[in-house]
């Protein structure tokens, strides 16, 4: 049991380092081709690991038409796991030179020629056999498809440490990972070949597999999340004042509903905004003087209420939404951004009309009653400083 042992933690060790992987591509289908390409290298080399356990169990039991049969699965999954990871390799490192045609072919060769000596060696034994006493006996052709794998293997580890040479930063140390991770196969393919027995090929591959799980992989994923974290970010900004847009105003309001309904919702308020004027300052100044308008009007809002989101829900519409110390404060605040509202709509200034009101639950069913009386109390101060401005 020997044998199999060896299998059976490398393939433990692979799943477990690998589990996430498999989990994220096969929830979600926007990966990129790296990524699904370097999954069915990991797949192939599960049907690897299992096929060689299986070899060992049989093998020390005695089923010998079993154990050719599985002989043939093991060369068969070994050589496919080559030619998936060139496959992979060469999108990772993103060649398309001769030398990366030159390296895919040599995986598409060796797995192509493993498939003719295999249906040969049904036949007349060229890559294996077992004797009298069920020994079993490697052959020459098994040799030969070995030592092609193995100078693969040096070819890739010289060629990415080549291009390591040139890059810079964490892609300088992926590529050494790959380079060194390919010398790690050649090395085992090599003691493979020496020790027919010994299951050398599954602990170079386990060590070559963690070796870029824990310096490529998890590099690659951080830094994926980390650029779809700004796409989300830019996707839920305001392009012209930099504050939350409708679609984070959206998302917000969904996350309110969740609240309610798992009765975790603190009190809240919700104050409306809208500016004066806006499209005056459009049709006699014309739209930039109208986007400088919307932003100075968005940093008035901000610095009142800079402890609450703020939202650009309109072309001149705002909202804010209430919690914590700005939601204690709120009459204070609401009365502050009041006064100078009126002040600069003496002066001049920007303009921009508000409205507060806060969630009470003996009146209130969801989040737009709260809303629809904000902006009513809105609607009343923009007709209060229209007249007043009038009258002024």
């Amino acid at each position: 049991m020997y044998y199999s042992s060896i299998g059976v933690i490398a393939l433990i060790v692979h799943v477990i380092i690998n589990f996430d992987l498999m989990k994220r591509v096969s929830r979600v289908g926007t990966h990129s081709v790296t990524q699904k390409r370097y999954r069915r290298f990991l797949i192939a080399l599960i049907a690897y690991y299992l096929s060689d356990i299986i070899w060992g169990t049989l093998y020390e039991n005695g089923h010998m038409l079993l154990t050719y049969i599985d002989t043939v699965a093991v060369f068969v999954t070994m050589t496919l796991s080559v030619l998936l990871w060139t496959r992979a390799l060469i999108v990772f490192i993103d060649d398309k030179s001769l030398f990366g045609k030159i390296v895919l072919g040599g995986g598409w060769t060796i797995f192509l020629t493993e498939i003719i000596v295999l249906i040969v060696n049904f036949f007349y034994p060229i890559v294996f056999k077992f004797d009298e006493d069920h020994t079993y006996i490697a052959l020459p052709a098994r040799y030969v498809t070995m030592l092609m794998q193995m100078i693969l293997y040096c070819m890739a580890a010289f060629f990415a440490l080549y291009i390591a040479f040139r890059a810079e930063g964490k892609r300088r140390n992926h590529y050494r990972t790959v380079g060194f991770s390919s010398f790690i196969m050649a090395v085992f393919i090599l003691l493979q070949d020496l020790y027919p027995l010994m299951p050398m090929y599954a602990i170079g591959t386990m060590f070559a597999a963690c070796m870029v799980h824990s310096f490529v992989y998890n590099d690659v994923i951080t830094r994926n999340t980390l650029q779809l974290e700004n796409a989300n970010k830019k996707a839920y900004r305001d392009g012209l004042t930099g504050v939350k847009n409708k679609l984070a105003y959206i998302d917000s309001l969904r996350q309110l509903e969740l609240e309610s309904t798992t009765e975790t919702l603190a009190n809240y308020g919700v104050a409306v905004f809208d500016i004066n004027n806006l499209k005056v300052t459009n049709d006699t100044l014309g739209h930039e003087a109208g986007d400088e308008l919307i932003k100075s009007a968005c940093a008035i809002i901000c610095k009142q209420f800079k402890h609450s989101p703020v939202f650009r829900i309109g072309g001149d519409e705002f909202a804010a939404i209430l919690k914590g110390s700005d939601f204690e404060n709120r009459e204070e605040l609401f009365r502050e951004f009041t006064a100078k509202i009126d002040e600069n709509n003496k002066n001049g200034g920007v303009v921009v009309a508000g409205g507060m009101a806060v969630f009470d639950p003996e009146i209130d069913d969801n989040y737009t009653d709260v809303f629809m009386r904000a902006d009513q109390q809105m609607f009343e101060r923009k007709e209060q400083l229209k007249a007043s401005k009038a009258a002024g």
